[in-house]
């Protein structure tokens, strides 16, 4: 190889360096900026929470910052769980068929009424231990659509693991509330059917006075009363778990501050 081939290869190689070597500052350059970017985001998106209580409001806080991504994300993830709760209350109407909690005419109520009411006592209870899987396939698809989304914003990808930990966390805390209700409104419709049943035993021997039940003996006073008392407690335990989800529904979007915090 003469002198100048020589010299031509040493200069195309010198060309190809600083090429691969731009190339490679180009790449930090842009993964730079976008971590830059998302800093940014993050800081905006800290002052836009603060002092926000609805989903409106988040709305309106991305409406003035529309090409925040984390806001983006914050608001479509507040949609989808809202969406997610709307779903939720469809699903726990549908555990109790309207008899179970219509007060009863214990004066007018037939047999076939109180054999009616058992029924759809047996029906509940076996809605109430179908409930969970319906509901955690409910919580899978926010998360799925909330992954998809934040994939097509292009977020980073340790921004949105940590989003993604965020909503694991509170769909598990609230799965387990969930847990807890079903469990408490089954043991409501237990006690209910145990107390009917002790009432239909006694059909045609008790009178009704002021809406109380009178029988004849005192052995039969005794049945009763102790199957009242655990429907008692039963439904009681059902109403204080149902303030508390009132309460949960009612408060302010939790989470999303501790998310932005930790970036």
């Amino acid at each position: 190889m003469d002198r100048n081939a020589k010299t031509r290869v040493r200069v195309a190689f010198f060309f190809l360096f600083l090429f691969v070597a731009a190339l490679s500052c180009g790449t930090y350059f842009v993964g730079s900026l976008s971590k830059f970017q998302e800093s940014i985001a993050v800081r905006e998106t800290q002052t836009a929470l603060q002092g926000l209580a609805d989903a409106n409001q988040i709305e309106q806080a991305l409406r003035r910052n529309p090409s925040n991504k984390i806001l983006q994300l914050i608001a479509m993830a507040t949609k989808a769980a809202g969406e997610t709760a709307v779903a939720t209350e469809t699903l726990l109407n549908s555990v109790e068929p309207p008899s179970v909690s219509k007060a009863l005419d214990w004066a007018a109520a037939s047999r076939s009424d109180l054999e009616a009411l058992g029924r759809d006592l047996k029906r509940a209870e076996a809605n109430a231990a179908t409930f969970m899987p319906r509901y955690l396939d409910l919580l899978k698809n926010e998360r799925n659509k909330v992954e998809k989304h934040a994939v097509s914003l292009h977020v980073e990808k340790d921004t949105l693991s940590t989003f993604l930990d965020q909503l694991e966390q509170r769909h598990a805390k609230i799965s387990a509330f969930a847990s807890e209700l079903l469990a408490a409104r089954a043991d409501f419709y237990r006690a209910y059917e145990n107390y009917l049943a002790v009432v239909l035993r006694e059909f045609g021997a008790y009178k009704v006075v002021s809406g109380q039940l009178i029988f004849p003996f005192q052995r039969t006073v005794d049945r009763y009363n102790i199957a009242a008392h655990a429907m008692s407690a039963a439904g009681k335990r059902v109403a204080e778990l149902e303030v508390q989800r009132q309460n949960r529904m009612q408060s302010k979007p939790e989470g999303w501050e501790q998310f932005v915090d930790r970036k």
